[in-house]
């Protein structure tokens, strides 16, 4: 029975994120997204289903889960050996428990850096580091600055 509940639970929040997933029906029509990465451009940010973007709007930082999670990114940036935006950090309290908890919203200034070339595709550079600085409020035990490898 617990497995049905997580299944809803996780259903219930990309529907509340507003996340889709990803079933190939014909009549849908295709969701805006943001540029993919050439080989030999500016390096990428590869997003957990595992597609290269450029400039997201917005970026699951908790993939597993989706209790964390990069919003109205803007980016002042993007080149060969950074980038840099702001936007807003959302995350789960979880209290009493993650089903149960509450999402908060916190301003974040995002950097990423250490661009690495990138196993499923050589020829492509993808950042390999993403830092969070939290400008204001943050979330309960988080660092003022929080860094995280990205996956590859």
């Amino acid at each position: 029975m617990r497995g049905h509940r997580t299944t809803r639970t996780a259903a219930l929040l990309c529907a509340a994120l507003g996340l889709t997933a990803a079933v190939g029906t014909a009549s849908a029509a295709p969701a805006a997204s943001p540029p993919t990465a050439r080989p030999g451009t500016s390096p990428v940010l590869v997003d957990c289903l595992w597609h290269p973007k450029v400039r997201p709007a917005a970026f699951i930082l908790a993939c597993g889960d989706g209790n964390s999670r990069l919003a109205s990114l803007k980016w002042d940036h993007w080149n060969a050996r950074s980038a840099k935006a702001t936007g807003v950090n959302v995350v789960n309290d979880c209290k009493p428990y993650c089903a149960a908890g509450t999402f908060h919203s916190y301003p974040v200034v995002v950097r990423l850096d250490k661009a690495q070339p990138w196993k499923k595709d050589p020829r492509t550079q993808r950042y390999d580091r993403i830092v969070l600085e939290y400008p204001a409020q943050r979330p309960e035990q988080f660092a003022k600055v929080m860094t995280y490898p990205l996956w590859d």
